[in-house]
Order: C-alpha cells, then structure tokens, then sequence
C-alpha cells in the first residue's frame, strides 16, 4: 500500500514539472524575461535528477553503439600498425645486411697477403648448386680483364681459382671442390703437402704428410707457390685440424679447415696474374 502511494506522488511531481516546463516555455515567448530566467534557472535544478536518471538508463546504450560502430576504425587502424612494424623490421634487415657487405668490403681492401699484385674486385653472385660442384659466379669477366686460372682471394685466405670465362662472367672453382687441390706449406712445421677438397661441409684432406711430422695446434697452412703452381706463395688457407699416424702407413692422416668462410661469400678479389 505503501509502494502504490509512494510511485503515485512521484508521477504527480513528474507531472507538474512537465507542466511547469510547457508554462515557461509559453511565457518565455512573450517576453517576460526577467521573472521568467529566475523561474527557469528553478526548473532546470529541479528536473536536474530527471536528466541525471535518464542519463544513467542510456548511456550504456550510447557506450555500446560508439563501440560497434568505432569497431571498424580500430581494426584497420591495427592493420595498419602491423603493416608498419612489419616494413620496419623489413628495414632493419635489409640494413644490417648493407652492413655486413660493407664489413666484407672493407676486410677485403685491407688484404696484406695479396701484396702489390694488382686485382680485380668482384661481386659473388652465384652459390655452389651442389656439394659435387663447388663452384661460384662472379659478377666480372673477360671485358673486365679475369681470364681461366686467375686466383681468387677473401679478405680471409684462399677462395679457389677461375674455371670458366664469358664476357661478363666467371666461374670460379672453390678450394672445397673434390676436383680441386692446393699446394700448401704448414708455417710452423715447414712440411710442404697438397691439400684436397672433400665437397661442402667437410674438412679438406691433406696428402704427403711424413710420419716424423710434428703439427702444432691449429697450425696454419699457406699456398707453397711450388712447381709452377697457379697460386702465388704466402696465401692463408686453412688451419690443421686433425692428424692422424696409423701403424704401417708412410703417411699421415691429415684434415684440415679453409679460413675462408666459402658459404657466405659477397666479395672476392680475383688476382690479375697472367696465369702459367
């Protein structure tokens, strides 16, 4: 009973306030303002609680109309924001490897085993097709002055040597290639030998290691430059790695790493050596 009474005076209030509204409204119009501002500033704080409950009731409704209908503008403004960082980080890769060419650039000017002996610089731009076929394509040829059997440094060692020749293309035989030998000379142990190529990934073998041969570890081995060969003497090629004296051979079983790193190879430098 209470409750009926209670709803009953607050729709009366509601009512007189609407008409109060209408009243001031009509009043306004004809001009009476001055008593009808301070009539109106009245009303405005007693319908306050009115608006104030209104608000309430629909602004989850206006939050969730602003949400379906910005959703849209936000899915592509995160699409964009990936397709940013995306091209950025595209950026840094692309950036770094600019840098590691220059790196390689610049470590292959300050070759000092090359000497006076004049060069051509080229770009790698060919990788071995197979591990039966080390072989690399160089961006320069004949026009560039490279003919057949001209060595072929790094800024590291020993590359391998020119094969083949077109106008503006080389083919180079890497030292890794198993139809490929070097002369080299161990530079501690002074023990002359011919190291072989074993295909990509292995070590190189070297032949004609007498028994009596004491190694040092890691021991350096540099072209020999003997009988004629095609290779200048003093160029780096690799470090011993393992060696080997089995009971009853003459010689000794030994391996050996190219300093070169032959499968990340930009620049080479090929030596303008009128080849023998």
């Amino acid at each position: 009973m209470a409750l009926t009474r209670r709803n009953g005076r607050s729709r009366a209030t509601l009512v007189f306030l609407i008409l109060l509204s209408i009243t001031l409204i009509t009043l306004d119009f004809r001009g009476d303002s001055g008593v009808i501002d301070a009539i109106r500033d009245g009303a405005t704080d007693a319908l306050a609680p009115v608006r104030n409950v209104a608000d309430d009731a629909f602004s989850p409704l206006g939050d969730a109309f602003h949400g379906i209908t910005g959703y849209g503008g936000m899915r592509d403004e995160n699409a964009r924001l990936k397709a940013r960082i995306a091209e950025l980080e595209g950026r840094e890769t692309e950036v770094e490897a600019d840098r590691k060419e220059l790196r390689d650039a610049l470590n292959l000017l300050g070759v000092d085993f090359i000497g006076d002996m004049p060069t051509i610089a080229a770009r790698v731009v060919g990788a071995p097709v197979s591990n039966f076929e080390q072989t690399i394509e160089l961006d320069q040829g004949s026009s560039d002055g490279i003919r057949v059997d001209m060595p072929v440094v790094s800024g590291d060692g020993l590359v391998g040597r020119v094969v083949q020749v077109s106008r503006s293309r080389s083919m180079v035989q890497l030292i890794t290639d198993p139809a490929s030998s070097v002369g080299v000379r161990f530079v501690k142990s002074n023990e002359v030998a011919v190291a072989e190529g074993e295909g990509a990934e292995r070590r190189m073998s070297v032949s004609f290691v007498e028994i009596a041969v004491k190694f040092a570890k890691r021991e350096l081995a540099v072209t020999s430059g003997l009988n004629d060969s095609i290779f200048p003497a003093g160029i780096p090629v690799g470090r011993m790695v393992t060696a080997k004296a089995s009971p009853g051979e003459l010689q000794q079983d030994v391996t050996m790493e190219p300093l070169a790193d032959l499968n990340h190879l930009r620049f080479v430098r090929v030596l303008a050596r009128k080849p023998r």
